[in-house]
């Protein structure tokens, strides 16, 4: 939707963007003019070795066998975190507006994961987890995109379907072990910039943030089928007062040190909320209207 550049430039941009941001300013943040400010860069070991020179296996029976069953409690808070994590991000990847033609197989994925996350256990490696972000901004890069006359609006033409992007994201990824030591001269400012900004592009369309930015909106000047002409203003803000509300929820118990083990709980509780309290004061025309249907089973 840009005025500039060709659509080919604008392509090579979208697609590449990040990570020549990435090698530009690492390369700026070693001239000697910027050098002195200081900027902190990535904490990487030179050489690839487990954390604190421990062996490859976890030795499991020498703990006591009490503590392995207390451990049992925030294992299971872990796995429903893991069940939910897979199925939202799941979720979000195979909705309707994305057009993705091959079926969706949820079972077979958690199925793959609760392997993995065993045999990553067992040697004390870092879990695997559905990775919201990192999933959408995939599906979107591999998204073409057409302009609809009738409605005026960029809309999803169709999605390549492939798994060799994903074969070849995670092969790289493991690749940067063999360049530890130039990771090392990653400036951290730029890393969370990056990520900053892929938040912040999944963030486009959101009914959510779209509903706070309209909250007081001119009816008049918003589509017909807008929720605040369908709903009326007081109803909407009211919907989406409860969603600020269960956000602040969660963003308050992950940031509390004594309760951020209990976040899969709280997710819990914002599923009995949508399924149970508010279907008694919206109806499912309403929550559609909202960008909220109820999911099919």
């Amino acid at each position: 939707t840009s005025l500039y550049f060709s659509p080919k430039i604008r392509k090579v941009l979208k697609d590449f963007g990040p990570v020549a941001i990435i090698f530009a300013f690492s390369a700026l943040n070693r001239l000697s003019t910027v050098q002195k400010f200081g900027v902190p860069t990535l904490i990487v070991p030179n050489v690839f070795e487990l954390a604190g020179g421990r062996k490859f296996l976890i030795p499991f029976m020498t703990v006591p066998i009490k503590i392995r069953m207390l451990c049992a409690f925030p294992a299971m808070l872990l796995t429903s975190l893991f069940f939910m994590d897979q199925n939202i991000s799941a979720r979000v990847v195979n909705k309707e507006e994305n057009k993705l033609r091959k079926g969706a197989a949820y079972n077979i994925d958690m199925a793959a994961l609760g392997v993995i996350t065993g045999v990553l256990s067992v040697f004390g490696l870092p879990w695997m987890c559905g990775a919201t972000v990192q999933s959408m901004n995939h599906v979107r890069s591999l998204t073409s995109r057409k302009f609809d006359e009738e409605t005026g609006k960029m809309e999803i033409d169709k999605v390549i379907e492939t798994r060799a992007t994903g074969f070849g994201v995670h092969a790289m990824l493991a690749a940067t072990v063999c360049l530890l030591p130039l990771l090392t001269y990653l400036p951290i400012p730029v890393v969370s910039g990056v990520f900053l900004f892929l938040g912040r592009k999944l963030m486009t369309g959101n009914s959510f943030l779209g509903r706070i930015k309209q909250a007081f909106a001119e009816p008049a000047r918003l589509p017909k089928d807008h929720p605040i002409n369908i709903l009326g203003r007081k109803k909407m803000n009211t919907f989406t007062a409860i969603q600020i509300m269960c956000l602040a929820s969660l963003w308050t118990f992950k940031q509390n040190s004594a309760t951020a083990m209990f976040f899969p709980a709280v997710i819990s509780v914002l599923m009995v909320i949508r399924s149970w309290i508010l279907p008694r004061f919206f109806s499912e025309e309403e929550f559609i209207a909202l960008g909220d249907p109820t999911p099919k089973i």
